[in-house]
């Protein structure tokens, strides 16, 4: 197994993001919940422990406690924000609350050597986000850094090797952030860099055949990064034990059926692969339904329903294979809030179907899966690709869905995906959409009137899709997918196009 950095969760929204760079150093993370019981961290033997941020005051009833067993472990800690005044309420630091939360960047000033500090300039900016900050650092520790507005920006205890930092460095705003975490990882926790895809992938190859033996999976390949890399990686394990399902349920991108049958047989030559048309059976159960969630669940519940009839057709299938990537893992054990939408996937199978679940991929990020994809051989053209959601263009129409509009927003998506592609603007952008609105408009179209229909345009820019900005696309080109989609799509005179970023709004309109 590989070395281990374990990540303790104060319910930052920037966790996912150590973890990330941790791995970016070469170094395989795992994030748990901060109320992680010290026996089951030692039994995971960590080589070192990150405590991270998070929005509470340490002082205020309920917020998050540190355990503090684990400074018994013997391992280094390194504490992030939350994860500093939390070191320094608990070794006994005095700590204030501030009147106002610094919020930006600050200049970081060396107040004394430290092997975080190796290979770093001095005063490089840092990026600050906190209410509390440390008066004075607790017996054992001393200051190794501050600025204009923080007398301890940094405090170590190199006997112990604890060291704390009130500022961010996972974030690209911290300007050696990353290189810091490294001479944390490197320098203070001596730990060798073993996390590769290629070792990844021979691990997981091996570990899928000691699950599996000689039984049979099914998956539901449905096109997208994370089921191809999944069918990729299990085809190369286990070969004709594979069988995957690929059910059109007729709201996929234009001629998308035909490119997934095409790239399994290009690129996974006798993949078990059938394809399901199931189109008419989505569409006449969508027939009047308007509401968003209510289409979700619809057709989330028919796609188990089909999945389901075509593996009981396979005999004696023990497992099922699912792309559950490692952000739904952190998800599951993160408190539950407000359901924003529902998401599609095959989560109800296992209990129903009684099948054990193969999930290869559940201990990567997003590029992880695709440097996975890259090294099993899949093309540029499918790893890359734009994220599409489970239930397709059926929450891409506002309003009822009919075969109809399904064939008018084919069209215009198609347009504009043709269109990003050829100006070289597709690979920059995160993901690229077109709505089909539920209003008509009027227009004039070869000096006579018309009422038809309006489409709207969205393209964003995002790193993770937690947040997104609307991408900034050339005038022109823009005016060149409005003029191609109202000429060559029958039904649309008008084209609009959406700035609003996520949060407020979502990338997708439904």
């Amino acid at each position: 197994m590989y070395n281990t950095v374990l990540i303790l969760d104060y319910g930052s929204q920037l966790t996912q993001l150590i973890a990330r760079r941790v791995r970016e150093a070469g170094v395989y993370s795992e994030i748990r919940p901060c109320t992680t019981p010290a026996a089951e961290i030692k039994a995971m033997g960590p080589r070192a422990i990150i405590l991270s941020g998070g929005p509470a005051s340490v002082a205020e009833a309920g917020a998050p406690a540190l355990n503090r067993e684990i400074l018994e472990l013997g391992v280094p800690i390194l504490g992030i924000c939350y994860g500093m005044q939390l070191l320094a309420h608990n070794l006994g630091g005095r700590l204030a609350t501030a009147v106002n939360r610094e919020y930006g960047p600050a200049g970081l000033k060396f107040d004394a050597a430290s092997p975080l500090w190796d290979d770093i300039p001095d005063n490089s900016t840092v990026w600050m986000s906190h209410g509390d900050r440390v008066l004075a650092a607790p017996d054992g520790f001393r200051v190794i850094g501050s600025t204009a507005d923080l007398d301890i920006a940094a405090m170590a205890d190199d006997e112990r090797k604890i060291y704390a930092v009130q500022f961010h460095p996972e974030v690209h705003h911290s300007e050696h952030g990353a290189a810091i975490l490294r001479n944390f990882l490197f320098k203070v926790a001596d730990i060798a860099p073993d996390w590769t895809m290629s070792s990844f992938i021979e691990e997981s190859i091996a570990r899928v055949r000691e699950q599996v033996g000689g039984s049979k999976v099914v998956l539901a390949l449905s096109g997208g990064v994370d089921s191809t890399v999944v069918a990729a990686m299990l085809h190369r394990a286990i070969g004709e034990q594979l069988y995957c399902i690929f059910v059109d349920h007729g709201l996929l991108r234009l001629n998308e059926v035909k490119g997934v049958m095409d790239n399994a047989a290009r690129y996974m030559p006798g993949l078990n692969l059938k394809m399901v048309d199931a189109s008419q059976r989505f569409l006449n159960a969508l027939k009047g339904v308007t509401d968003p969630e209510q289409k979700r669940k619809i057709i989330g519940r028919l796609f188990i329903e089909v999945f389901e009839e075509e593996a009981k057709a396979i005999s004696d299938v023990k497992f099922l294979a699912q792309g559950t990537i490692y952000p739904d893992v952190i998800e599951s054990f993160a408190p539950q809030g407000t359901v924003i939408k529902s998401h599609h996937n095959v989560g109800g199978l296992p209990e129903r179907m009684q099948l054990e679940l193969v999930e290869p991929l559940r201990e990567l990020f997003k590029d992880e899966v695709r440097a996975v994809g890259l090294e099993l051989g899949l093309p540029d053209t499918l790893i890359w690709r734009h994220p599409f959601p489970g239930p397709g263009l059926g929450v891409r129409i506002l309003g009822e869905v009919t075969a109809e509009r399904v064939a008018v927003l084919q069209q215009a998506d198609n347009i504009l995906i043709e269109e990003l592609r050829e100006s070289g603007w597709y690979s920059k952008v995160w993901q690229a959409l077109v709505v089909l609105l539920p209003v008509k408009s009027v227009g004039v179209m070869g000096d006579a009137r018309t009422y038809e229909n309006a489409v709207a345009l969205r393209v964003v820019d995002s790193v993770d899709a937690m947040t997104a900005d609307w991408s900034r696309l050339p005038a022109d080109l823009l005016g060149r997918i409005s003029t191609r989609i109202i000429n060559e799509v029958d039904g649309v005179n008008r084209v609009v196009y959406d700035i609003s970023s996520k949060p407020p709004s979502t990338i997708e309109w439904e």
